[in-house]
């Protein structure tokens, strides 16, 4: 059997198993990015809660420390709902799977776990070495 890492590209069959991987993580993550925003968004209600007489500070410090935490997660889930979409496109491209830094082909199972990977663990880890 040939070596994957050696091929130019992935066939097109193997494309479109990941295509299906993206997809599936691009639904959960557009699914967790909804949830996190209706989080963070959900004290802008009409209430009456600010004109109670109480002092509240713990209560509303915890609340800004939350909000912001989602906040944070979801500037973070859109950046990985961009990279999936990117993946998406190199798959459209014929591109997907082809590591950046070396030109061969991106390990399988890598990908199976990192869709949107576009350096293999090798390119990676001399990356993270520099």
């Amino acid at each position: 059997m040939l070596d994957e890492t050696l091929q130019q590209r992935y066939s097109d069959i193997a494309l479109d198993e990941f295509r299906e991987i993206i997809l599936f993580k691009l639904n959960k993550a557009k699914e967790d990015l909804n949830l996190l925003k209706s989080m963070y968004k959900n004290g802008e209600g009409n209430g009456t809660d600010d004109t109670s007489p109480t002092f509240k500070s713990f209560e509303e410090g915890a609340e800004s420390s939350a909000k912001e935490a989602n906040t944070k997660l979801a500037i973070r889930q859109e950046k990985f709902i961009k990279n999936l979409e990117s993946a998406l496109q190199r798959i459209e491209n014929k591109t997907y799977g082809i590591c950046r830094a070396t030109g061969r082909l991106i390990q399988k199972e890598r990908l199976k776990l990192v869709p949107h990977a576009t350096l293999s663990i090798d390119a990676k880890k001399e990356l993270d070495r520099q």
